[in-house]
Protein backbone atom coordinates (compact mmCIF):
# COMPACT_ATOMS: atom_id res chain seq x y z
CA UNK A 1 0.00 0.00 0.00
CA UNK A 2 1.11 3.59 -0.71
CA UNK A 3 2.13 5.40 2.33
CA UNK A 4 -0.56 8.29 3.11
CA UNK A 5 -1.27 11.10 5.77
CA UNK A 6 -4.96 10.79 6.87
CA UNK A 7 -6.60 13.78 7.76
CA UNK A 8 -9.59 13.92 9.91
CA UNK A 9 -12.05 16.28 10.47
CA UNK A 10 -14.00 15.84 12.93
CA UNK A 11 -11.50 13.85 14.97
CA UNK A 12 -13.12 14.64 18.19
CA UNK A 13 -16.41 13.71 17.54
CA UNK A 14 -18.67 10.46 18.19
CA UNK A 15 -18.59 8.99 14.66
CA UNK A 16 -14.82 9.04 14.67
CA UNK A 17 -14.41 7.71 18.24
CA UNK A 18 -17.30 4.72 17.62
CA UNK A 19 -15.85 3.56 14.21
CA UNK A 20 -13.11 5.60 12.54
CA UNK A 21 -10.31 4.75 15.26
CA UNK A 22 -11.58 1.16 15.68
CA UNK A 23 -11.61 0.34 12.44
CA UNK A 24 -8.59 2.11 11.67
CA UNK A 25 -6.77 0.00 14.71
CA UNK A 26 -8.47 -3.17 13.20
CA UNK A 27 -7.00 -2.56 9.85
CA UNK A 28 -3.57 -2.30 11.53
CA UNK A 29 -3.52 -5.16 13.11
CA UNK A 30 -4.16 -7.26 10.10
CA UNK A 31 -1.33 -5.38 8.18
CA UNK A 32 -3.77 -3.47 6.65
CA UNK A 33 -2.60 0.33 6.70
CA UNK A 34 1.01 1.36 5.06
CA UNK A 35 3.59 0.80 7.75
CA UNK A 36 4.45 4.94 6.10
CA UNK A 37 1.09 6.06 7.79
CA UNK A 38 0.01 9.32 9.56
CA UNK A 39 -2.85 10.65 10.94
CA UNK A 40 -3.51 14.00 11.72
CA UNK A 41 -6.61 14.81 13.64
CA UNK A 42 -8.30 18.14 13.51
CA UNK A 43 -11.01 19.72 15.74
CA UNK A 44 -12.22 23.29 17.82
CA UNK A 45 -10.90 21.51 21.24
CA UNK A 46 -7.54 22.96 22.44
CA UNK A 47 -6.15 19.28 22.48
CA UNK A 48 -2.38 18.07 23.41
CA UNK A 49 -0.73 14.77 21.18
CA UNK A 50 -0.81 13.29 23.99
CA UNK A 51 -3.99 13.55 25.29
CA UNK A 52 -5.50 13.19 21.99
CA UNK A 53 -4.10 9.97 21.93
CA UNK A 54 -5.15 8.71 25.19
CA UNK A 55 -8.34 9.50 23.99
CA UNK A 56 -8.04 6.98 20.95
CA UNK A 57 -6.73 4.13 23.20
CA UNK A 58 -10.22 5.21 25.64
CA UNK A 59 -11.86 4.83 22.13
CA UNK A 60 -10.03 1.45 21.20
CA UNK A 61 -11.11 -0.29 24.46
CA UNK A 62 -14.46 0.62 24.59
CA UNK A 63 -15.50 -0.07 20.96
CA UNK A 64 -13.34 -2.10 19.02
CA UNK A 65 -14.24 -5.16 18.00
CA UNK A 66 -11.09 -7.36 19.08
CA UNK A 67 -9.89 -6.74 22.79
CA UNK A 68 -6.26 -5.22 23.83
CA UNK A 69 -3.81 -7.32 24.48
CA UNK A 70 -0.48 -6.27 23.26
CA UNK A 71 -0.45 -2.80 24.36
CA UNK A 72 2.96 -2.54 22.86
CA UNK A 73 0.86 -3.03 19.24
CA UNK A 74 -1.77 -0.64 20.69
CA UNK A 75 0.88 2.19 21.11
CA UNK A 76 2.89 1.53 18.15
CA UNK A 77 -0.35 2.43 16.63
CA UNK A 78 -1.30 5.54 18.45
CA UNK A 79 2.23 7.16 18.02
CA UNK A 80 1.20 7.51 14.63
CA UNK A 81 -1.84 9.92 15.42
CA UNK A 82 -1.25 14.00 15.91
CA UNK A 83 -3.84 16.84 16.41
CA UNK A 84 -3.66 20.20 15.69
CA UNK A 85 -6.87 22.66 16.07
CA UNK A 86 -8.59 24.15 13.36
CA UNK A 87 -11.56 26.64 12.65
CA UNK A 88 -13.19 25.26 9.65
CA UNK A 89 -13.78 28.40 8.28
CA UNK A 90 -10.49 29.96 9.07
CA UNK A 91 -8.33 29.75 6.07
CA UNK A 92 -5.21 30.44 7.58
CA UNK A 93 -5.87 27.31 9.72
CA UNK A 94 -5.51 25.69 6.06
CA UNK A 95 -2.50 27.02 5.69
CA UNK A 96 -0.84 25.88 9.04
CA UNK A 97 -2.13 22.95 8.44
CA UNK A 98 -0.17 22.51 5.73
CA UNK A 99 2.97 23.47 6.94
CA UNK A 100 2.49 20.53 9.77
CA UNK A 101 1.48 18.30 7.26
CA UNK A 102 4.67 18.86 4.74
CA UNK A 103 7.11 18.71 8.05
CA UNK A 104 5.32 15.81 8.99
CA UNK A 105 5.66 14.10 5.58
CA UNK A 106 9.45 14.96 5.65
CA UNK A 107 10.61 13.82 8.96
CA UNK A 108 8.28 10.30 7.85
CA UNK A 109 10.05 10.60 4.46
CA UNK A 110 6.15 10.45 3.03
CA UNK A 111 4.81 11.07 -0.26
CA UNK A 112 2.33 13.83 -0.40
CA UNK A 113 -0.71 11.37 -0.78
CA UNK A 114 -3.42 12.57 1.35
CA UNK A 115 -6.63 10.89 2.27
CA UNK A 116 -9.22 14.05 3.60
CA UNK A 117 -11.85 12.06 6.00
CA UNK A 118 -14.72 14.52 7.15
CA UNK A 119 -16.52 13.20 10.08
CA UNK A 120 -18.29 16.67 9.97
CA UNK A 121 -21.82 17.81 9.14
CA UNK A 122 -22.63 18.18 5.72
CA UNK A 123 -23.00 21.70 5.91
CA UNK A 124 -19.01 22.18 6.48
CA UNK A 125 -18.58 20.18 3.51
CA UNK A 126 -18.18 22.82 0.89
CA UNK A 127 -16.53 24.95 3.03
CA UNK A 128 -13.89 22.22 3.76
CA UNK A 129 -13.32 20.82 0.32
CA UNK A 130 -12.92 24.59 -0.61
CA UNK A 131 -10.07 25.86 1.82
CA UNK A 132 -8.22 22.01 0.82
CA UNK A 133 -8.22 23.46 -3.02
CA UNK A 134 -7.28 27.01 -2.28
CA UNK A 135 -4.50 26.41 0.65
CA UNK A 136 -2.68 24.05 -1.48
CA UNK A 137 -2.89 20.96 0.61
CA UNK A 138 -4.88 18.77 -2.14
CA UNK A 139 -2.15 20.54 -5.08
CA UNK A 140 0.37 18.15 -3.98
CA UNK A 141 2.27 16.17 -6.49
CA UNK A 142 0.40 12.68 -4.88
CA UNK A 143 -2.83 12.11 -5.31
CA UNK A 144 -5.77 13.38 -2.98
CA UNK A 145 -9.28 11.70 -1.85
CA UNK A 146 -12.21 13.02 -0.33
CA UNK A 147 -14.05 11.30 2.41
CA UNK A 148 -17.30 12.17 2.92
CA UNK A 149 -20.25 10.47 5.03
CA UNK A 150 -24.45 11.08 4.37
CA UNK A 151 -26.32 12.58 3.79
CA UNK A 152 -25.22 13.81 0.26
CA UNK A 153 -28.47 16.44 0.41
CA UNK A 154 -31.41 16.30 1.35
CA UNK A 155 -33.20 16.65 -2.11
CA UNK A 156 -32.65 16.51 -5.28
CA UNK A 157 -31.66 19.80 -5.78
CA UNK A 158 -29.69 20.45 -3.16
CA UNK A 159 -27.49 17.24 -3.63
CA UNK A 160 -26.97 18.89 -7.43
CA UNK A 161 -25.66 21.94 -6.13
CA UNK A 162 -23.22 20.29 -3.27
CA UNK A 163 -22.16 17.85 -5.85
CA UNK A 164 -21.63 21.11 -7.97
CA UNK A 165 -19.49 22.77 -5.19
CA UNK A 166 -17.24 19.46 -4.37
CA UNK A 167 -16.13 19.55 -8.05
CA UNK A 168 -14.48 22.81 -8.15
CA UNK A 169 -12.01 21.19 -5.80
CA UNK A 170 -12.28 17.31 -6.60
CA UNK A 171 -12.45 14.97 -9.59
CA UNK A 172 -15.43 12.85 -9.37
CA UNK A 173 -12.80 9.73 -9.24
CA UNK A 174 -11.23 11.56 -6.19
CA UNK A 175 -14.68 11.51 -3.94
CA UNK A 176 -15.81 8.60 -2.40
CA UNK A 177 -18.91 8.59 -0.40
CA UNK A 178 -19.49 6.40 2.06
CA UNK A 179 -22.85 4.79 2.62
CA UNK A 180 -22.04 2.04 5.27
CA UNK A 181 -24.35 -0.34 4.36
CA UNK A 182 -22.05 -0.56 1.06
CA UNK A 183 -19.32 -1.66 3.71
CA UNK A 184 -21.09 -4.37 5.19
CA UNK A 185 -19.61 -7.93 4.33
CA UNK A 186 -23.09 -9.72 3.12
CA UNK A 187 -24.23 -6.62 1.28
CA UNK A 188 -20.63 -6.94 -0.45
CA UNK A 189 -21.10 -10.48 -1.07
CA UNK A 190 -24.25 -9.74 -3.06
CA UNK A 191 -22.30 -8.27 -5.67
CA UNK A 192 -20.90 -11.91 -6.64
CA UNK A 193 -24.07 -14.09 -5.18
CA UNK A 194 -25.40 -14.19 -8.77
CA UNK A 195 -22.86 -14.19 -11.09
CA UNK A 196 -20.30 -16.78 -9.24
CA UNK A 197 -23.13 -19.36 -8.51
CA UNK A 198 -24.61 -20.84 -11.45
CA UNK A 199 -27.69 -22.50 -9.72
CA UNK A 200 -28.71 -18.61 -8.54
CA UNK A 201 -27.43 -17.59 -11.85
CA UNK A 202 -30.46 -19.88 -13.47
CA UNK A 203 -33.19 -18.76 -11.45
CA UNK A 204 -31.89 -15.02 -10.72
CA UNK A 205 -34.58 -13.53 -13.52
CA UNK A 206 -38.68 -12.57 -13.52
CA UNK A 207 -39.16 -16.49 -14.70
CA UNK A 208 -38.36 -17.75 -11.46
CA UNK A 209 -38.91 -15.03 -9.02
CA UNK A 210 -42.32 -13.34 -7.94
CA UNK A 211 -41.26 -10.96 -5.37
CA UNK A 212 -38.56 -9.56 -3.79
CA UNK A 213 -38.82 -7.65 -0.08
CA UNK A 214 -35.76 -5.55 1.21
CA UNK A 215 -36.40 -4.44 5.52
CA UNK A 216 -34.37 -2.81 7.72
CA UNK A 217 -35.90 -2.27 10.54
CA UNK A 218 -35.21 -0.59 13.74
CA UNK A 219 -36.37 -1.44 17.73
CA UNK A 220 -34.74 2.22 18.76
CA UNK A 221 -36.80 5.46 18.26
CA UNK A 222 -35.12 8.81 17.50
CA UNK A 223 -32.85 9.24 20.65
CA UNK A 224 -31.06 12.92 20.94
CA UNK A 225 -31.18 12.96 17.44
CA UNK A 226 -35.09 14.53 17.44
CA UNK A 227 -33.36 17.81 15.95
CA UNK A 228 -31.97 16.00 12.91
CA UNK A 229 -34.69 13.80 12.46
CA UNK A 230 -37.31 15.23 12.68
CA UNK A 231 -36.54 16.96 9.08
CA UNK A 232 -35.43 13.95 7.71
CA UNK A 233 -38.12 11.17 8.68
CA UNK A 234 -37.51 7.64 7.50
CA UNK A 235 -37.10 8.49 3.71
CA UNK A 236 -34.27 10.50 3.94
CA UNK A 237 -32.45 8.88 6.49
CA UNK A 238 -32.90 5.78 5.02
CA UNK A 239 -34.46 5.07 2.15
CA UNK A 240 -33.01 7.23 -0.41
CA UNK A 241 -29.71 5.84 0.38
CA UNK A 242 -29.26 2.77 2.27
CA UNK A 243 -32.61 0.88 0.89
CA UNK A 244 -32.47 1.81 -2.76
CA UNK A 245 -28.23 0.59 -2.52
CA UNK A 246 -29.05 -2.17 -1.17
CA UNK A 247 -31.42 -2.87 -4.11
CA UNK A 248 -28.83 -1.86 -6.59
CA UNK A 249 -26.26 -4.36 -5.47
CA UNK A 250 -28.97 -6.92 -5.39
CA UNK A 251 -30.57 -6.31 -9.16
CA UNK A 252 -27.51 -5.71 -10.89
CA UNK A 253 -26.63 -8.47 -13.28
CA UNK A 254 -22.70 -7.81 -13.72
CA UNK A 255 -20.36 -9.99 -16.02
CA UNK A 256 -17.63 -12.23 -14.73
CA UNK A 257 -14.52 -10.71 -13.15
CA UNK A 258 -16.19 -7.28 -13.12
CA UNK A 259 -14.55 -4.15 -12.54
CA UNK A 260 -15.45 -1.43 -10.05
CA UNK A 261 -16.50 0.19 -13.13
CA UNK A 262 -19.14 -2.74 -14.31
CA UNK A 263 -20.33 -1.98 -11.04
CA UNK A 264 -20.92 1.59 -11.21
CA UNK A 265 -22.68 0.94 -14.73
CA UNK A 266 -24.43 -1.93 -14.06
CA UNK A 267 -26.04 -0.14 -10.46
CA UNK A 268 -26.63 2.71 -13.23
CA UNK A 269 -28.51 1.14 -15.23
CA UNK A 270 -30.75 -0.54 -12.16
CA UNK A 271 -31.64 3.28 -11.22
CA UNK A 272 -32.43 4.25 -14.70
CA UNK A 273 -35.10 1.10 -15.07
CA UNK A 274 -36.83 1.85 -11.97
CA UNK A 275 -40.37 3.17 -12.73
CA UNK A 276 -40.84 6.48 -11.28
CA UNK A 277 -43.67 7.45 -9.64
CA UNK A 278 -45.87 10.77 -10.10
CA UNK A 279 -46.45 13.30 -7.37
CA UNK A 280 -50.14 11.98 -7.73
CA UNK A 281 -48.86 8.47 -8.31
CA UNK A 282 -46.96 7.91 -4.49
CA UNK A 283 -49.61 7.04 -2.62
CA UNK A 284 -51.16 3.90 -4.16
CA UNK A 285 -47.56 2.83 -4.15
CA UNK A 286 -45.98 4.14 -0.66
CA UNK A 287 -47.01 3.66 3.04
CA UNK A 288 -46.09 6.27 5.44
CA UNK A 289 -46.00 5.60 9.04
CA UNK A 290 -44.79 7.24 12.65
CA UNK A 291 -44.81 5.32 15.55
CA UNK A 292 -47.43 5.74 18.58
CA UNK A 293 -46.99 4.43 22.67
CA UNK A 294 -46.48 1.04 22.64
CA UNK A 295 -43.48 -1.84 24.44
CA UNK A 296 -40.49 -2.57 23.11
CA UNK A 297 -38.72 -6.05 25.18
CA UNK A 298 -41.26 -5.80 27.54
CA UNK A 299 -41.23 -2.15 28.44
CA UNK A 300 -43.23 0.84 27.76
CA UNK A 301 -41.73 3.28 25.43
CA UNK A 302 -43.22 6.82 24.01
CA UNK A 303 -45.23 7.64 20.81
CA UNK A 304 -42.83 9.80 18.65
CA UNK A 305 -45.01 13.57 19.11
CA UNK A 306 -44.01 12.55 23.07
CA UNK A 307 -40.44 12.45 22.29
CA UNK A 308 -38.19 15.06 23.88
CA UNK A 309 -37.89 17.59 20.89
CA UNK A 310 -40.47 16.75 18.80
CA UNK A 311 -44.01 18.71 18.19
CA UNK A 312 -47.29 17.55 19.15
CA UNK A 313 -48.73 17.95 15.31
CA UNK A 314 -45.19 16.67 14.23
CA UNK A 315 -46.00 14.88 10.53
CA UNK A 316 -42.61 13.50 9.82
CA UNK A 317 -42.22 9.75 8.81
CA UNK A 318 -40.43 7.17 11.06
CA UNK A 319 -41.71 4.73 8.69
CA UNK A 320 -41.97 4.29 4.90
CA UNK A 321 -42.96 0.92 2.42
CA UNK A 322 -42.51 1.09 -0.93
CA UNK A 323 -43.40 -1.21 -4.12
CA UNK A 324 -40.76 -0.44 -6.72
CA UNK A 325 -40.51 -1.91 -10.26
CA UNK A 326 -37.51 -2.37 -12.12
CA UNK A 327 -38.42 -2.53 -15.87
CA UNK A 328 -35.60 -4.13 -17.98
CA UNK A 329 -35.28 -7.84 -18.97
CA UNK A 330 -34.53 -9.51 -16.10
CA UNK A 331 -36.77 -7.90 -13.34
CA UNK A 332 -39.77 -6.75 -15.44
CA UNK A 333 -43.07 -7.78 -13.66
CA UNK A 334 -41.31 -8.75 -10.16
CA UNK A 335 -42.39 -6.32 -7.41
CA UNK A 336 -39.68 -4.97 -4.90
CA UNK A 337 -40.93 -4.39 -1.47
CA UNK A 338 -38.68 -1.92 0.54
CA UNK A 339 -39.73 -1.15 3.96
CA UNK A 340 -37.46 0.51 7.00
CA UNK A 341 -38.81 2.03 10.23
CA UNK A 342 -37.70 2.89 13.91
CA UNK A 343 -39.93 1.12 17.17
CA UNK A 344 -40.48 -2.02 15.28
CA UNK A 345 -40.00 -5.33 16.88
CA UNK A 346 -36.91 -6.04 16.24
CA UNK A 347 -33.60 -4.96 14.93
CA UNK A 348 -33.14 -6.87 11.57
CA UNK A 349 -31.50 -5.61 8.13
CA UNK A 350 -32.42 -8.92 5.52
CA UNK A 351 -33.60 -9.57 1.92
CA UNK A 352 -35.99 -12.07 1.16
CA UNK A 353 -36.16 -13.49 -2.32
CA UNK A 354 -39.33 -15.29 -3.18
CA UNK A 355 -39.78 -17.75 -5.60
CA UNK A 356 -42.69 -18.57 -8.34
CA UNK A 357 -44.40 -22.31 -7.40
CA UNK A 358 -44.10 -24.22 -10.37
CA UNK A 359 -46.45 -24.02 -13.37
CA UNK A 360 -49.53 -26.52 -13.24
CA UNK A 361 -48.99 -27.85 -9.84
CA UNK A 362 -51.10 -27.35 -6.78
CA UNK A 363 -50.98 -24.78 -4.48
CA UNK A 364 -47.61 -25.36 -1.44
CA UNK A 365 -49.58 -23.36 0.58
CA UNK A 366 -52.88 -25.43 0.03
CA UNK A 367 -51.04 -28.95 0.62
CA UNK A 368 -49.52 -27.38 4.21
CA UNK A 369 -45.78 -26.05 2.24
CA UNK A 370 -44.53 -22.59 1.75
CA UNK A 371 -43.24 -20.88 -1.49
CA UNK A 372 -39.19 -21.70 -1.80
CA UNK A 373 -37.13 -18.53 -0.54
CA UNK A 374 -33.74 -17.40 -0.69
CA UNK A 375 -33.22 -15.38 2.62
CA UNK A 376 -30.08 -13.37 3.08
CA UNK A 377 -29.67 -11.90 6.33
CA UNK A 378 -27.66 -9.00 6.37
CA UNK A 379 -28.17 -7.05 10.57
CA UNK A 380 -27.50 -8.23 13.13
CA UNK A 381 -26.80 -11.61 12.18
CA UNK A 382 -24.98 -12.78 8.86
CA UNK A 383 -25.78 -15.53 6.59
CA UNK A 384 -27.83 -17.18 3.64
CA UNK A 385 -30.56 -19.17 3.49
CA UNK A 386 -32.51 -21.50 1.46
CA UNK A 387 -36.12 -22.57 2.30
CA UNK A 388 -37.39 -25.84 -0.21
CA UNK A 389 -40.10 -28.01 0.36
CA UNK A 390 -39.77 -31.53 1.83
CA UNK A 391 -42.56 -34.01 2.71
CA UNK A 392 -43.04 -35.56 6.60
CA UNK A 393 -45.77 -38.00 6.87
CA UNK A 394 -47.86 -36.82 3.73
CA UNK A 395 -47.51 -33.03 4.44
CA UNK A 396 -45.14 -30.84 3.22
CA UNK A 397 -43.04 -29.42 5.25
CA UNK A 398 -40.71 -26.38 4.87
CA UNK A 399 -37.02 -27.00 5.21
CA UNK A 400 -34.31 -24.29 5.54
CA UNK A 401 -30.55 -24.98 4.69
CA UNK A 402 -28.34 -22.43 5.80
CA UNK A 403 -25.58 -21.91 3.04
CA UNK A 404 -23.55 -19.45 4.67
CA UNK A 405 -23.34 -18.88 8.02
CA UNK A 406 -22.28 -16.14 10.18
CA UNK A 407 -19.23 -15.76 11.59
CA UNK A 408 -17.79 -14.07 14.51
CA UNK A 409 -14.67 -12.24 14.18
CA UNK A 410 -15.30 -10.41 10.67
CA UNK A 411 -14.50 -7.16 9.40
CA UNK A 412 -16.93 -3.88 10.36
CA UNK A 413 -18.16 -1.78 7.66
CA UNK A 414 -15.74 1.24 8.44
CA UNK A 415 -12.79 -1.61 7.69
CA UNK A 416 -13.98 -2.17 4.82
CA UNK A 417 -14.76 0.82 3.12
CA UNK A 418 -11.54 2.79 4.95
CA UNK A 419 -9.38 0.46 3.36
CA UNK A 420 -10.96 0.54 -0.06
CA UNK A 421 -10.18 4.07 0.25
CA UNK A 422 -7.24 4.54 1.17
CA UNK A 423 -6.07 1.44 -2.11
CA UNK A 424 -8.64 4.00 -4.23
CA UNK A 425 -10.59 0.87 -4.55
CA UNK A 426 -14.47 2.57 -5.36
CA UNK A 427 -16.80 0.07 -5.83
CA UNK A 428 -18.48 -0.09 -2.54
CA UNK A 429 -18.99 4.01 -2.89
CA UNK A 430 -21.75 5.71 -3.38
CA UNK A 431 -21.12 7.19 -6.80
CA UNK A 432 -22.13 10.60 -7.95
CA UNK A 433 -24.76 9.12 -11.00
CA UNK A 434 -26.20 6.99 -8.31
CA UNK A 435 -26.71 9.01 -5.96
CA UNK A 436 -28.82 11.88 -8.40
CA UNK A 437 -31.03 8.97 -9.77
CA UNK A 438 -32.05 7.99 -6.13
CA UNK A 439 -32.54 11.67 -5.71
CA UNK A 440 -34.93 12.06 -8.41
CA UNK A 441 -36.37 8.96 -7.93
CA UNK A 442 -36.99 9.66 -3.97
CA UNK A 443 -38.24 13.39 -5.45
CA UNK A 444 -42.14 12.82 -5.84
CA UNK A 445 -42.21 11.23 -2.55
CA UNK A 446 -40.67 13.95 -0.83
CA UNK A 447 -42.83 16.67 -2.71
CA UNK A 448 -46.00 14.26 -2.05
CA UNK A 449 -45.36 14.30 1.80
CA UNK A 450 -44.61 17.62 1.83
CA UNK A 451 -48.40 18.32 0.79
CA UNK A 452 -50.15 15.70 2.43
CA UNK A 453 -50.87 13.53 -0.08
CA UNK A 454 -50.13 10.38 1.83
CA UNK A 455 -51.78 10.00 4.52
CA UNK A 456 -49.57 9.59 7.65
CA UNK A 457 -50.44 5.84 9.12
CA UNK A 458 -49.54 5.15 12.93
CA UNK A 459 -48.11 1.80 13.76
CA UNK A 460 -47.64 0.81 17.64
CA UNK A 461 -44.27 0.86 19.22
CA UNK A 462 -42.70 -3.01 19.09
CA UNK A 463 -45.07 -4.03 16.32
CA UNK A 464 -44.26 -4.74 12.67
CA UNK A 465 -45.56 -1.70 11.29
CA UNK A 466 -48.65 -0.33 9.94
CA UNK A 467 -51.13 -2.28 8.54
CA UNK A 468 -51.13 -0.31 5.65
CA UNK A 469 -48.05 -1.97 4.62
CA UNK A 470 -49.55 -5.42 4.95
CA UNK A 471 -52.36 -4.27 2.72
CA UNK A 472 -49.56 -3.29 -0.15
CA UNK A 473 -48.22 -6.00 -0.59
CA UNK A 474 -51.86 -8.19 -0.19
CA UNK A 475 -52.92 -6.68 -3.31
CA UNK A 476 -50.64 -8.62 -5.44
CA UNK A 477 -50.93 -11.78 -2.67
CA UNK A 478 -48.28 -11.62 -0.68
CA UNK A 479 -46.99 -11.31 2.10
CA UNK A 480 -44.11 -9.84 4.33
CA UNK A 481 -41.88 -12.87 5.59
CA UNK A 482 -40.01 -13.47 9.03
CA UNK A 483 -42.27 -11.30 10.62
CA UNK A 484 -42.73 -11.76 14.11
CA UNK A 485 -44.01 -15.30 15.02
CA UNK A 486 -47.83 -14.31 15.99
CA UNK A 487 -48.12 -12.14 13.16
CA UNK A 488 -46.33 -14.62 10.80
CA UNK A 489 -48.52 -17.43 11.61
CA UNK A 490 -52.27 -15.28 11.53
CA UNK A 491 -50.61 -14.41 7.72
CA UNK A 492 -50.02 -17.98 6.97
CA UNK A 493 -53.82 -19.12 7.92
CA UNK A 494 -55.57 -16.05 5.81
CA UNK A 495 -53.00 -16.92 2.73
CA UNK A 496 -54.69 -20.99 3.01
CA UNK A 497 -57.96 -19.12 3.89
CA UNK A 498 -57.41 -16.96 0.83
CA UNK A 499 -56.70 -20.52 -1.43
CA UNK A 500 -59.55 -22.16 -0.28
CA UNK A 501 -62.04 -19.79 -0.99
CA UNK A 502 -60.63 -17.38 -3.69
CA UNK A 503 -61.07 -14.45 -1.19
Amino acid sequence: MEPVTFVLFGATGDLAKRKIYPALYNLFVDGKLPEAFSLIGLGRRDWTDEFFQSNIEQSLRQFSRREIQDQALMQSFIRKFRYTVLDIGRTDDYKKLLGIIEERERALQLPPNRMFYLSVGPEYFTTIASNIAESGLGSAAGWKRLVIEKPFGHDLQSARDLNEHLGKSFAEEEIFRIDHYLGKPMVQNLEVLESANPIIQALWSNRYIANVQITASETVGVEERAGYYDHVGAVRDMFQNHMLQMLMMLAIHLPHNSSPGDVRKHKKQVMEALIPLSKSEVSANVIRGQYTSGSIGGNPVKGYRSEPGIGAGSMNDTYIAAKLQVDDYFWRGVPFYIRTGKRLSEKSTRIVVEFKEALHQASTVALGGAPNLLLIEINPNEGIMLQLNTKENGELKPVQIQLHESSKDIPEAYENLIFDALVGNPTFFAHWDEVELAWAWVQPILDAFQENLVPLASYEAGSNGPAEADALLAEDGFHWWFDSKENTETKRKDEEYAYQTGH
